[in-house]
């Protein structure tokens, strides 16, 4: 019999990104899970499929940041593909939010934009990896810096793609290697 691995899923990429933006160096999976408004089996479940991954380890509680940058790198866009979607109120998301903002310039064209009924901008949709990063980038903008990279990545030509894999090579390696705990 063939034994089925659980597979990573986007939400998880979102849990892993929460992990490297949060600030403080010890966590419960309860505290992460309200900082990232999500359930906290969720985050549980996330982190158990993310260390069978080799994108995590609960022995250094910490994210792989060499091997993260690698599947956000070349694995992320067939996992979670993204496509720019009708025009709505949102939050400005990917090459239109800080930090890829300040490099990309656009065409006129409506920015990409997570879909949010309080948006204040009108642009094309851009699903997140999940639906609670809205929320979540206003307590964490760190985060939000974070997620703008990885949807660029995820949603950018190739010009976008390559802005944005400089900018996460400076994040997960510039940075300082710090183990975000859980208890």
């Amino acid at each position: 019999m063939i034994q089925s691995l659980p597979m990573i899923q986007p939400a998880d990429i979102y849990i892993l990104a929460g992990l490297l933006a949060a600030e403080e160096s010890v966590w419960t999976y309860r505290e992460l899970a309200q900082l990232l408004d999500v359930p906290h089996p969720l985050v549980q479940r996330a982190l158990q499929r993310a260390e069978e991954a080799d994108l995590y380890s609960s022995a250094d509680r910490g994210v792989h940041r060499p091997n993260m940058e690698e599947f956000l790198l070349h694995g992320l866009r067939y996992l979670a593909p993204a496509k720019l979607g009708a025009v709505v109120p949102g939050v400005l998301a990917a090459w239109a939010a800080p930090p890829m903002a300040r490099r990309i310039h656009e065409s006129g064209d409506l920015p990409p934009v997570w879909p949010a009924a309080s948006g204040r901008t009108r642009g094309q949709a851009l699903s997140p990896l999940h639906g609670a990063a809205v929320a979540a980038v206003a307590k964490l903008p760190r985060l939000g810096e974070l997620l703008a990279v990885i949807d660029s990545l995820r949603a950018g030509d190739i010009r976008v793609r390559s802005v944005a894999a400089e900018l996460l090579a400076t994040m997960l390696r510039d940075e300082p290697n710090r183990s975000i705990a859980l208890a």
